[in-house]
């Protein structure tokens, strides 16, 4: 009987893992994100490197936050 049970219940599914920050701070993340196109323009506008100059522009505002803050422990490094 106890067999037949087993064969009966329904499987659990594994929990996916938690992800983890990546080990080095300088280390970038591939992700998808939804820009305004007269954003999106604008840094195209000057060609090659479009993401490298958004990633600046937003590491600049983060510090710029960071700064104002006061000492935070998940600093933009």
């Amino acid at each position: 009987m106890a067999a037949a049970e087993a064969a009966f219940k329904p499987v659990k599914k594994p929990v996916p893992p938690v992800r983890e920050a990546a080990a080095a701070p300088s280390v970038r993340e591939l992700v998808s994100i939804r820009i305004d196109r007269a954003v999106l323009d604008y840094f195209q506008g000057d060609g090659p490197g479009w993401q490298d100059r958004i990633n600046d522009a937003l590491r600049a505002m983060v510090e710029k936050r960071v700064a104002a803050e006061g000492d935070r422990s998940d600093d933009i490094t």
